[in-house]
């Protein structure tokens, strides 16, 4: 299972986390790149899958899954960690884990996907595919 400590950083007085604010993505983005070596060992993902998930190059996922790489994601890619995590923790909820961890890498005949596994409509359709994949994980098991 993902270990990874959700720091949202709202307040109850602010609005809802966007990223935008660079000590908020400093201060997530060590949970958010575990969060993602753990996602990529539990759906066994290649490198490059996972490249493309978190819109970076092969070289640096690289860096990133042997834990070298030192930089600070930015906001499109704390989004697309956020959308995965909670599609990770909605199939989980839904599934038993072995289904839940197969299931991104299945051919699904449902509408975002068009025989397309939800990893390879996630790559092609980018972060918003992302977060309607989210939705409908969470709508499967009427979270909405």
């Amino acid at each position: 299972m993902i270990a990874v400590a959700y720091a949202s950083g709202v307040d109850a007085g602010r609005d809802v986390q966007t990223f935008a604010d660079e000590n908020d993505r400093k201060r997530l983005t060590p949970a958010a790149l575990a969060g993602m070596r753990s996602l990529a060992a539990e759906w066994r993902l290649t490198g490059r899958q996972m490249a493309d998930l978190l819109a970076t190059s092969p070289s640096t996922w690289d860096r990133i899954a042997s834990e070298t790489w030192d930089r600070t994601l930015n906001q499109d890619q704390l989004t697309r960690v956020s959308a995965l995590i909670g599609i990770f923790k909605g199939l989980h909820l839904l599934f038993a884990n072995g289904m839940a961890n197969r299931w991104p890498r299945l051919p699904n005949s449902g509408p975002l996907f068009s025989g397309r596994s939800p990893i390879d409509a996630m790559i092609n359709g980018g972060i918003p595919i992302m977060l309607d994949v989210r939705r409908y994980v969470d709508a499967l098991r009427g979270g909405l």
